[in-house]
């Protein structure tokens, strides 16, 4: 198969790279050369900028396109417009937050979808981002006459990711010591591995699926307990955990998702529920937790020592909210 990869030189865009050459298939890369460069340079790269710079893209065919970074309807109707008669697919790289309500328990790819006001903005925020998204897949879809392939997303992790929103969890227990826990060790948490879903991308490109596929992890719950104990065992660490409850995060303004990774109030715990059963039985499979713990950590530790983390919790504020716990 003859791939075109928009982006495609950073995390889940290098992975699907990667998975696409492990499979056989011939890639063309599509980007600014910003990011990475010379990380494929072996690869045919057409460099450009999508904001009106397709024009090294015309005249050249292949057998699908995969979209890793449409966040703008404007753009991805450009892209998709331009390439219609090019590709017989367009894979979209999307997200769970296309859902009107991503909390709500188990929804799946025919749960309402988020809308915005004016339809006509296009900078990216929290409010934004996942209305934008639901319009991308639109134009997408209008463009290339339903011949789109959407990757709904979630939290992706694994080596290469710098968003640092699963990452913290096995360096930090892999540091040792009393770790805050958040919430309730029972807790549903949902992420898939960045290979996981770069694989099952381009096999799914590769069959020409088509439509909407919530592609986050397993139906399988996975918990915070879990995570916590994996991360232990595949470490080695002595850690000893102490659970805070969620009722004392939301009192000292603890940082969902955020300042604590993983953890959301039990009363958005639907973000961790997500149906992937059309995605599993669309050929999904996901590797042991322990894997990718181990890898994650393993990149991690051949960071450098002075990196500056996006999320999680900074050790001052770790001890600090510790010891307002255990003088409640």
């Amino acid at each position: 198969m003859k791939l075109l990869i928009i982006g495609g030189t950073r995390f889940l865009g290098r992975a699907i790279v990667d998975a696409a050459l492990a499979g056989g298939h011939k890639v063309t890369l599509f980007n600014r050369g910003q990011s990475n460069p010379g990380l494929y340079a072996d690869l045919e790269t057409l460099t450009g900028d999508r904001d009106g710079g397709l024009a090294v893209l015309k005249g050249r065919t292949w057998d699908a396109v995969i979209d890793t970074c449409g966040y703008v309807p404007r753009l991805v109707h450009d892209a998709a417009a331009l390439l219609a008669d090019a590709v017989a697919l367009y894979t979209f790289i999307s997200t769970i937050s296309v859902y009107a309500d991503p909390a709500v328990p188990g929804i799946d790819e025919h749960s309402p979808l988020a809308t915005i006001a004016d339809e006509s903005v296009e900078e990216i925020n929290g409010e934004t981002y996942g209305p934008l998204k639901v319009l991308c897949e639109q134009a997408a879809t209008k463009a290339m006459h339903g011949r789109v392939l959407h990757v709904r997303a979630g939290l992706i992790v694994g080596p290469y990711d710098l968003s640092d929103r699963f990452s913290y969890w096995p360096y930090r227990v892999a540091q040792g010591g009393e770790v805050l826990a958040p919430g309730d060790p029972n807790s549903p948490v949902q992420f898939i591995d960045v290979r996981d879903i770069a694989t099952w991308t381009v096999q799914a490109t590769e069959k020409q699926l088509t439509g909407p596929y919530n592609v986050t992890g397993t139906n399988v719950p996975v918990t915070m307990g879990q995570v916590l104990q994996t991360c232990q065992a595949v470490s080695g660490s002595e850690a000893t955990f102490t659970w805070v409850s969620d009722d004392f995060l939301v009192a000292n303004d603890a940082g969902a998702y955020t300042e604590i990774p993983l953890w959301v109030p039990a009363e958005m715990a639907g973000y961790g529920t997500v149906n992937c059963q059309k995605a599993m039985a669309a050929g999904l499979v996901t590797r042991p937790l322990a894997d990718t713990i181990r890898d994650t950590l393993n990149w991690l530790n051949g960071r450098p020592a002075d990196v500056q983390w996006r999320n999680g919790l900074k050790p001052e504020r770790e001890a600090e909210l510790l010891r307002l716990w255990h003088n409640a």
